[in-house]
């Protein structure tokens, strides 16, 4: 069985740097007016997170600027991108009154470039999000970070990139000649009892960026608060874990805040964290993870299939050890949990993934070792459900708290001490738009050639296994980081 191979992305022509430049008259309103020949072509806007990629963050605003104007780049570590778009819209808009032409253009054909992880990534796709512009511009991803998943579900890459002149002025070309996919976002709300004593914020902290997914709490006049509860909310693009995947994530950044001098490159990261799977269980999960600690053990799964459909329960394997909800073909560094059903799926009961179709896809996993089988061709987890809407809600249980994590940012989740119940529910709440580059792993219904060559009928006859023969050592499942054990890590020693 022959895996599929990525070809390799044909560079596009840069062209010259004054079709990315955009005048600083049109960015700060303090700046003098300048007269320009003409539009910019594909005028963009860079948000940049020096801390990301060890040292490749301050290297990569460094040649941005060197290329392009330097009050385009922005640092986000100084400066927050919905500060930086607001500015830069109420500008737009003065100009505008004043009749400039120029200005508008710009505005219109603008394309905003961000580098960084997945969680700088999903920052900015929030702002832009929360903004509601009436023209928001389309978002480039750099790869940056660990796992990289947003860039790499739209054909940039998951490896970090060159920092030099040259390779920047390639990726402005790609960026340039990129289409246009929308994604759908989505809704969560995280639904808990206010304690009667004990600390008022029953999460605890966690440094997290600004993406919305430490989850904030709503205020009293918001529409979701419940007199009594503490309401959370956030919003998302790629995936909601739950279990031991999040638990090693959960780790890997508890361990990165300890000591960050020791994560200062993507090759190291990753071998990291493949290393505290190994030492979390994930591998051997029988020996240091308990069956209490299994999620049909403290939660029950409710799906809403279409809007405006009926509650149904999920029937979850006891099993199964983490649960993923994912919208992105890409989840921990590249893998597919969803994987693409044959024909013969399509005409029963799970359909394509695609990214802007309302669905998002959920998957059961058991451990890494059979998530080690979706490294072959075709390899998938355990499809549970498609569906609008998502509901989990957690019962009193043997253990008192869980891991989740969003777009790769993690945290620790208490759960109910008494008869209360805990709820999360996830919901399709829009879209965004991102641009997208060849070969893209994104399928779009609105883009049918964006399927990057895949075959409907491919799967036709490799998922003939019943999805509820759990005993059959055939069944695929799969996805996390930590399936992905590290060069140095012999395989066989690890029994």
């Amino acid at each position: 069985m022959e895996e599929e191979i990525e070809t390799p992305r044909d560079p596009k022509p840069c062209g010259p740097l004054e079709e990315y430049r955009i005048p600083d008259y049109v960015l700060r309103p303090d700046a003098q007016q300048v007269l320009v020949d003409h539009a910019p072509q594909c005028p963009v806007l860079v948000f940049i997170n020096s801390k990301s990629g060890g040292q490749l963050g301050s290297s990569l605003i460094k040649t941005y600027r060197e290329l392009l104007n330097e009050a385009q780049v922005i640092d986000l570590s100084e400066e927050a991108p919905d500060k930086v778009l607001q500015r830069l819209y109420v500008n737009v808009e003065r100009l505008k009154m004043e009749g400039d032409i120029l200005a508008v253009q710009i505005w219109r054909t603008m394309r905003l470039i961000v580098a960084g992880g997945d969680g700088t990534a999903s920052w900015l796709l929030g702002v832009v999000s929360d903004l509601k512009l009436s023209h928001p511009p389309p978002i480039a991803t750099v790869p940056l970070g660990t796992g990289n998943n947003l860039p790499f579900s739209f054909g940039w890459g998951k490896e970090n990139p060159s920092t030099d002149q040259e390779a920047v002025k390639l990726f402005l070309g790609l960026v340039k000649h990129a289409k246009e996919i929308k994604i759908d976002s989505w809704h969560l709300i995280l639904r808990m009892r206010a304690p009667k004593e004990g600390p008022c914020e029953p999460i605890a902290p966690l440094e997290l960026p600004h993406s919305l997914h430490a989850f904030h709490r709503v205020s009293s006049g918001d529409s979701h608060d419940v007199e009594g509860y503490h309401t959370f909310r956030g919003g998302f693009w790629n995936y909601f874990s739950m279990g031991m995947d999040a638990e090693i994530s959960y780790a890997f950044h508890t361990e990165r805040k300890r000591n960050p001098d020791k994560f200062k490159n993507q090759l190291t990261n990753q071998g990291q964290y493949a290393k505290l799977g190994l030492k979390q269980g994930w591998f051997c999960a029988s020996l240091s993870h308990p069956s209490s600690r299994n999620i049909p053990h403290f939660a029950k799964v409710k799906v809403m299939k279409k809007p405006g459909g009926h509650w149904e329960e999920l029937q979850i394997h006891h099993s199964i050890r983490s649960i993923v909800c994912v919208n992105l073909p890409s989840f921990s560094g590249g893998l597919n949990p969803w994987g693409d059903p044959g024909a013969r799926r399509i005409n029963t009961e799970f359909t394509l993934p695609y990214v802007d179709d309302g669905l998002i896809e959920v998957v059961g996993f058991r451990d890494a070792w059979h998530g080690l089988v979706l490294l072959a061709p075709n390899g998938h987890g355990h499809r549970l459900a498609q569906a609008h809407r998502i509901r989990f809600e957690f019962h009193k249980g043997v253990v008192d708290h869980t891991f989740m994590r969003v777009d790769g940012e993690p945290w620790k989740q208490p759960l109910p001490k008494d008869d209360d119940t805990i709820v999360i529910e996830i919901s399709h709440q829009g879209q965004v738009t991102m641009l997208a580059n060849e070969p893209c792993k994104s399928m779009s219904l609105s883009d049918p050639l964006s399927s990057h060559g895949h075959n409907d009928h491919s799967d036709e006859h490799k998922n003939d296994v019943d999805d509820e023969e759990w005993e059959d050592g055939r069944r695929k499942f799969g996805a996390a980081e930590t399936f992905k054990l590290p060069d140095e890590i012999d395989i066989a020693h690890l029994s």
